[in-house]
């Protein structure tokens, strides 16, 4: 297959492909910061996602979902944002749109945090109504990175952070030339380890970041890289040979 992007391909190249997976990579439009561009999360979601799929068979990418849902962001320039109820309607008709040609196998790689609880609610309503669908959700790359690299890869706050040592990191990575690190500023909030306190972002810091943006480096950035491509392709291999379904010991 030359390509693995499902926009680029055409009704005689997808069938000669045998495609059996979909990668669905979710993002945002959102300030992060005076350093990143504001399609941070779609643009990191989707390069992973790119990443995945040329290491495996059969497999493509879909175009990008560039919003989702940030009213959580929207005290900075500049946020387009999608309802809740808007977004759990919107991936769960792609994926039904997915399962009507015949496709049956689903990675979903998510951006942004706002994003979580209607990716869960949407893939939730689809797996009842589809009970032999197979899907998987990557929710949150941050953490997964986060610990899957070295324990002293980052130097603040675990590499958290909106904008923050980690995501700018990656952004440096993929993107350099969009990310502008005489901007980068960000702010560390306290908060709980273990009860979450619902925010609005403004509450967290007066800026568009939080973290320690101005720590990140490319080459933490390459290690997050790596490390997530590296674990999704053996994961969607395990997943192959498994039937996409949890083993019972």
């Amino acid at each position: 297959m030359k390509t693995v992007k499902l926009e680029e391909l055409n009704e005689h190249s997808f069938q000669e492909a045998g495609v059996d997976k979909v990668i669905l990579a979710i993002g945002s439009t959102e300030s992060h910061g005076a350093h990143l561009p504001f399609g941070c999360d779609s643009l990191v979601s989707y390069d992973l996602a790119l990443s995945i799929a040329s290491r495996l068979e059969h497999t493509v990418v879909a175009p990008p979902l560039w919003f989702g849902m940030s009213a959580h962001y929207r005290h900075k320039p500049m946020c387009i944002t999608l309802s809740d109820e808007t977004l759990i309607k919107v991936v769960g008709e792609m994926l039904e749109s997915i399962i009507h040609w015949g496709i049956n196998k689903v990675l979903i790689i998510n951006g942004h945090d706002g994003n979580i609880a209607p990716i869960e609610i949407a893939a939730r309503k689809v797996k009842v109504k589809y009970p032999d669908f197979n899907l998987a959700v990557l929710d949150a790359w941050w953490v997964t990175a986060g610990n899957l690299v070295p324990e002293d890869t980052f130097e603040v706050w675990d590499g958290l952070g909106h904008g923050g040592e980690g995501e700018t990191s990656i952004g440096l990575a993929m993107f350099p030339e969009l990310c502008d690190m005489s901007r980068a500023r960000g702010m560390i909030p306290e908060m709980d380890s273990n009860v979450k306190l619902v925010w609005n972002f403004s509450e967290l810091t007066d800026l568009g970041a939080s973290g320690a943006p101005e720590k990140a480096t490319p080459e933490k950035g390459e290690k997050m890289k790596t490390a997530l491509v590296d674990y999704l392709v053996d994961f969607v291999t395990r997943m192959d040979a498994q039937g996409w379904r949890y083993l019972k010991k």
